[in-house]
């Protein structure tokens, strides 16, 4: 069954940027907008949890997606994130998507109520009657508390909009099974360790949130290892990847760290909102270092060819 819309590439989860007081930094936000189209990324997410939208509302979650929308242009297809506690919400979030033009949505299993799979696939099944656009699952166990299962998978399956999955539970033998009996919906790297993993077992895509500030880096692996095929060379990439990986998942500082690295970039992304705080010195010379690292071995390994 041919999908009906094709994530390719690198797809970054939009930060949002805030002035002091927690109002969004909208001049900020076109220029991280502008940094990730200069710099090679394929799709931009709004309203993920990167972005920070549990600590938003329906509305500005909204807002946020409409100012991305006209920013971009057309230049790069847009996926609009529906995740929410209240159904109701999230098809908002889905009629929403629709009018502001998004091509696709992110879908996620409501967290704390830990439904079914039958009743997580009719949940899902309400916001795609919603939106009607493409749809990228994300399955996220750790933050939901709910796997999409087989019989979930099975279940949305009669829809074709159900294109793709963004697979974080962390779990090699998913990547394997959704790659064996559910070829028709696209594998997604959403664990950033296991990238070159994924890319293995034919993913065309990752959404990963180091993008934001080192983009180039997360597309040179993306490009070696899908396009070209050379998972020698890939295996040299994720390597000097695999620090920075430690530090983005240390301690329960994702966001925070992120939103730095940002800041290092040149575009004030702010602070996080409550109840996060953000890094201290120490975390923030740490990722300072080895974003310097990694940089110049990705650049000498790209440059050796």
């Amino acid at each position: 069954m041919t999908p009906v819309f094709r994530f390719q590439g690198i797809y970054t989860p939009i930060v949002t940027p805030y002035h002091a007081d927690f109002s969004v930094d909208w001049d900020a936000l076109a220029d991280v907008i502008e940094y990730l189209v200069e710099n090679g990324v394929h799709g931009l997410i709004s309203g993920g949890s990167t972005g920070e939208n549990y600590a938003q509302t329906v509305d500005e979650r909204l807002e946020l997606a409409r100012f991305t929308h006209r920013r971009l242009k057309g230049r790069l297809p847009l996926v609009a994130g529906t995740g929410a506690m209240l159904t109701p919400d999230s098809i908002a979030l889905a009629q929403g998507a629709r009018q502001i033009g998004a091509d696709a949505i992110l879908l996620a299993s409501p967290p704390y109520s830990v439904p079914t799979d039958r009743e997580n696939a009719l949940n899902a099944l309400a916001i795609d009657k919603a939106a009607d656009l493409p749809v990228m699952l994300y399955n996220y166990p750790h933050r939901t508390g709910t796997m999409m299962g087989a019989e979930f998978l099975d279940r949305v399956g009669c829809s074709r909009n159900f294109c793709g999955i963004k697979e974080s539970s962390g779990d090699i033998n998913r990547v394997h099974m959704l790659a064996r009996d559910y070829p028709h919906i696209q594998l997604g790297c959403g664990m950033d360790d296991q990238a070159l993993e994924f890319f293995a077992w034919g993913a065309p895509f990752w959404v990963c949130g180091g993008s934001n500030f080192l983009p180039r880096e997360h597309v040179a692996l993306y490009e070696t290892c899908v396009l070209k095929g050379d998972f020698a060379k890939g295996r040299r990439i994720m390597s000097a990847l695999m620090p920075l990986m430690r530090v983005l998942e240390q301690g329960g500082k994702f966001i925070q760290t992120i939103k730095h690295g940002v800041t290092m970039n040149g575009i004030p992304a702010g602070a996080v909102r409550p109840p996060l705080k953000g890094l201290n010195k120490d975390d923030k010379r740490a990722l300072e270092q080895v974003t310097r690292v990694l940089k110049r071995k990705i650049a000498d390994i790209m440059v050796e060819g």
